[in-house]
């Protein structure tokens, strides 16, 4: 029998947060901690922002849901605003990443059959993470996620990240794929880089096959790695590109958007959501917009990405213990040549909150698109002798 009310689903560190305030929270016995993390790249805009909070209060106290067999007129200011930046043409709004990845792979299928592929697959990425329902979970490569929730959906063909002579030999091989699903960046798998122009060559491929581009922007959307997306760093539009996290800076939101054949592949009783989209998600929705377009932090964010990579690279570049030091903007990674899992919670106790990703060897911080710059060194000073110490330790312990 559980002894736990909650189910055991998360190895939680021992901190409750009581409030928080920009980039910094604080615990229920007073201590505060530098948010490097942002809940997983969520909070961009830092906790209780004063625009963020006022359009929830005020939203709340007029109307927090209706159906969507109503018109909601929040909901279409969201999407002209989203279509407009993203330059696609319409929005489904769901409440989470995982949501609008399931709604790309449904249109992904619906567009195969529509052109009479009876088996439609999409080319998915090895180290990649898409979600954990089954389907988004079945598009992840990573089989430690995965096991135990056999039988994965099919539908799936998976190749290297970054090998478009892998997407190709697919291409030649399988006339039943109908869209490649991959992220501009790999968050889970340990901030991974592609090459500069790998999503031009996918572009590139969709467009010789007929295939769409769907683009998994749940982390690097909203301005985090100084774009508002990150495939405007290429200057390319994907076909469906999938974005959540940051959108609401906290409150549950998610948006399929798609342009050209793909807008027009989902029709009425084809899906639906029962709260996607409500007053109140999209009223906190168009707050966190304007303020990121008006406080101009898609720009703010490459800058101080940069500050603070340039800064561990200053500082640890040489390391024999550092494997690599990787960033987009507000994606940074510091890989390590041993894992390192134990920083996450030496971090905790130094008033630093990151976490470790990519088997354990990846030091990831998502900090706030509003971080100072006295914000970014203390974490890049606090940091950096964390890994030190952390590394002379475990010399230490193997003499």
């Amino acid at each position: 029998m559980a002894t736990q009310p909650l189910m055991n689903v998360f190895n939680r560190l021992s901190v409750a947060f009581e409030h928080g305030e920009g980039a910094w929270l604080y615990d229920t016995a007073g201590n505060k901690y530098l948010d490097a993390l942002c809940g997983i790249a969520v909070t961009g805009l830092g906790h209780a922002h004063p625009a963020v909070t006022r359009a929830i209060s005020e939203q709340a106290a007029k109307l927090i849901h209706c159906s969507n067999i109503y018109t909601i007129p929040l909901q279409e200011q969201l999407a002209e605003k989203l279509t407009r930046i993203s330059g696609m043409d319409n929005a489904f709004f769901a409440n989470s990443g995982a949501e609008a990845n399931e709604a790309a792979i449904k249109l992904a299928r619906r567009y195969g059959h529509n052109r009479k592929i009876e088996n439609p697959t999409i080319i998915v990425m090895e180290q990649s993470f898409h979600g954990r329902t089954l389907a988004t979970l079945s598009a992840t490569g990573n089989r430690a996620t995965q096991q135990g929730f056999e039988p994965l959906v099919g539908g799936f063909v998976r190749v290297p990240f970054d090998d478009v002579e892998a997407v190709r030999q697919v291409a030649r091989n399988n006339p039943n794929v109908v869209a490649i699903l991959v992220e501009p960046i790999q968050g889970e798998g340990g901030i991974h880089i592609p090459a500069a122009d790998y999503l031009n060559q996918l572009r590139q491929i969709c467009d010789e096959q007929q295939w769409l581009l769907m683009l998994d922007e749940v982390q690097t959307g909203n301005g985090r790695t100084g774009r508002y997306f990150a495939y405007q760093h290429n200057d390319i539009l994907p076909d469906v590109v999938t974005t959540a996290k940051g959108l609401g800076n906290g409150f549950p939101i998610g948006a399929c958007l798609a342009r050209g054949i793909a807008a027009e592949t989902l029709t009425p009783g084809s899906h639906g959501t029962t709260y996607g989209g409500n007053p109140l998600a999209c009223a906190t929705a168009l707050a966190v917009v304007d303020t990121i377009e008006q406080d101009n932090l898609c720009q703010r964010a490459e800058v101080l990405g940069n500050r603070i990579a340039d800064g561990f690279r200053a500082q640890l570049g040489d390391a024999p213990y550092v494997q690599e030091i990787r960033n987009k903007g507000l994606m940074i990674g510091i890989e390590l040549t041993e894992a390192g899992s134990e920083l996450a919670v030496l971090a905790k106790v130094k008033g630093i909150l990151l976490n470790v990703t990519g088997g354990g060897r990846v030091v990831r911080m998502l900090p706030p698109l509003i971080m100072s710059d006295q914000e970014a060194d203390l974490l890049v000073n606090t940091v950096v002798q964390l890994i030190r110490v952390y590394a002379g330790e475990e010399r230490d312990s193997a003499n």
